[in-house]
């Protein structure tokens, strides 16, 4: 498992992540030696782009270290948070709250969840200089590490580690931390499904950038404006700031629709029926356009006899044949008094789309604004203001709007904060009876002890995310007492191992052979949290529906099709009630038996898969994959 995990990262190079995209995606474009032939990828791809030694991409400081963080496992552990867990409302809850680091939470979810993610909303720093935005992460790389695994000089290499050692907020450290988390959430998202993305003028242009590059220029849907502010500062040196940005970009803009937003009353009386159309309301457009056509410039006679020259410079925008065709469907109209300039007929029945298309500017009106987010809040916490700048629940009820999501869909936020977005998923729930569900990711930051929220009682910012949830959860059932929506959530929390758990992962031999571990790692890490992490890993999710089966006096833990042994204490009784269990339960048929190494001597291991191989010449067929986890 970490030992694993660790083993291969010492392997992994900066474009590892592309590497295995283009052996999944084009596995004929590499050789029997595993090396990429360049020449056959051009000649998949030619009829579709002119592939050119210039190109046009977004380049900055540590691209190539952002990549390699992006190809690195995560070392860390799925802790479950039991006492949570266990509790009536959140028993069988399909909404997850992921303690940690969002980087390691993002590489997790993707064993489980790659490309079944609809819906995208992130609020990352935006780097303003006061949002407390400071790049240092935890990878312990040396001048020489960096220089082997880029290939880069010592002088570059010396630049990116004072970027990820001392700390920086520059705008190449801004984008050496939302790469990886952006190539790692693209690969989460479904084929139709759709990112969003807050921020200011401080990164914009370059957040566009970087997401032309990792997303695709072609999947660029809108960047969106929101009105953040409804009053002006007479204070503000030039400009009075009131709108952020939402930029808005599709998996495959070829596979996504918009979600359309509900007419509104005023939208609705535009159209009337003065002629008592029995195709109901209509309103009319102008029948003349700018691109001129000769076949369409003609007179026309109105009812009162009146004769219509298109006016000058344009044309009709219908040909004659045309023209007289809706003329006699009565789609043409000429005023009440029969003698105005003709007009097309549009028919609220027949309108091309249900719903409004979206505009791009969100008005605070409509969605919100900053404001309204704090107080949201504030009345949640009882008068307290326990979080800065959370967005309004309406702007992100907004957004999954515009993301047309299924019944069921997976909403995904991991830059939490005060889980706004979990809290607009359950409103919009409540209001429509869906069943969508919600992923939050949030680092448990510190909140300084002369914050309000401190004073509150709040030591770090998951907290209030998780509590946010629960009162908004209990305020929603409140309003709607016979509701049945998935108000809990699952709490989860990763851990990287350290001190002595550490200490032993890497001092331990697997190589030792009938040796028994000294070393309690099954005790240092707890089972709950072994088996969390290889589920996930398995691709089972953070599920905890895992039986627990008595062999002998020994526990194994099943799930579909996979056993996993993990504790100590597999003796001949044991292994003689697993082979048992396999050759006559007609319904105990796992593919794959999982050993978590650290507990087993090789003879151990070695005498279960003998006995276990031993089945395949039976009637029962047995087609069993064996594998060592460290």
């Amino acid at each position: 498992m970490i030992k694993d995990i660790l083993e291969s990262n010492e392997n992994i190079s900066a474009n590892d992540h592309e590497i295995n995209f283009l052996k999944k995606h084009f596995p004929g474009c590499f050789d029997k030696d595993g090396k990429f032939d360049i020449e056959r990828f051009k000649s998949y791809i030619n009829d579709k782009i002119d592939i050119k030694n210039e190109g046009y991409e977004l380049k900055f400081l540590g691209k190539n270290y952002a990549r390699l963080l992006a190809s690195l496992d995560t070392t860390t552990i799925i802790t479950p948070d039991k006492a949570h867990n266990e509790k009536p409302e959140n028993k069988e809850s399909e909404n997850l709250y992921i303690t940690g680091d969002n980087l390691d939470a993002l590489k997790h979810l993707l064993k489980s969840y790659s490309g079944k993610i609809k819906c995208i909303y992130i609020d990352p720093p935006y780097n303003t200089g006061s949002d407390g935005f400071v790049y240092n992460d935890k990878f312990d790389f040396t001048l020489d590490d960096l220089m082997t695994k880029l290939s880069i000089g010592e002088s570059q290499a010396q630049r990116i580690l004072d970027l990820t050692k001392r700390g920086s907020a520059s705008h190449s450290a801004w984008l050496m931390f939302m790469c990886p988390r952006l190539q790692l959430a693209r690969d989460l998202m479904s084929e139709d499904g759709v990112i969003f993305i807050s921020i200011d003028d401080n990164e914009q242009a370059n957040l566009k950038l970087i997401c032309d590059d990792i997303f695709g220029e072609e999947n660029f849907v809108a960047q969106l404006i929101w009105e953040r502010a409804f009053a002006p500062k007479n204070d503000a040196k030039y400009i009075s700031n009131s709108h952020d940005y939402v930029c808005m970009y599709a998996k495959r803009i070829d596979d996504f629709t918009i979600g359309r937003l509900p007419r509104t009353k005023e939208a609705n009386e535009r159209y009337s029926n003065p002629d008592d159309d029995p195709r109901g309301p209509w309103m009319s457009s102008d029948i003349s356009v700018k691109t001129y056509s000769a076949a369409n410039d003609y007179s026309i006679t109105t009812p009162s006899g009146h004769t219509v020259e298109p006016p000058a410079g344009r044309c009709w925008r219908l040909s004659k044949k045309s023209f007289l065709e809706r003329l006699h469907d009565n789609r043409i109209w000429f005023g009440p008094d029969g003698d105005g300039t003709p007009r097309i007929k549009r028919f609220l029945s027949e309108l091309k789309f249900d719903g409004m298309a979206p505009v791009s500017i969100q008005f605070f009106k409509e969605v919100g604004h900053s404001q309204e987010g704090a107080q949201e809040v504030v009345k949640l916490f009882d008068g307290k203001g326990v979080f800065d700048g959370p967005k309004p629940t309406r702007l992100l009820k907004r957004l999954i709007t515009l993301a047309n999501l299924d019944a069921e869909s997976i909403v995904l936020d991991f830059f939490s904060g005060s889980a706004t977005t979990a809290d607009a998923v359950m409103q919009m729930n409540a209001e429509d009876g869906g069943k969508r569900k919600f992923i939050m990711v949030q680092l448990p930051e510190k909140i300084e002890e002369n914050k309000p929220a401190y004073k509150a009682g709040y030591h770090s910012i998951d907290e209030i995310g998780r509590e946010r949830i629960i009162r908004a959860a209990k305020k929603i059932k409140e309003e709607n007492t016979d509701t049945t929506d998935d108000l809990g959530f699952k709490h989860f929390i990763l851990k990287e191992p350290a001190g002595k758990q550490l200490a032993d992962i890497v001092e331990f031999n697997k190589n030792l052979g009938e040796l028994f571990v000294t070393n309690n790692i099954v005790e240092e890490f707890g089972v709950e949290s072994i088996l969390a992490t290889w589920l996930v890993r398995d691709g089972y999710g953070f599920s905890l529906a895992v039986q627990t089966l008595r062999f002998a006096d020994y526990r194994g833990y099943w799930i579909d099709k996979h056993l996993y042994l993990i504790e100590k204490g597999l003796d001949n009784a044991a292994m003689e009630a697993i082979v048992a269990k396999f050759d006559n339960d007609s319904d105990f048929n796992p593919e794959n038996v999982v050993f978590f190494g650290y507990s087993f001597t090789w003879t151990q291991m070695e005498s279960l898969q003998i006995n276990l191989k031993r089945l395949k010449a039976t009637e029962k067929n047995l087609r069993i994959n064996f594998d060592t986890r460290y």
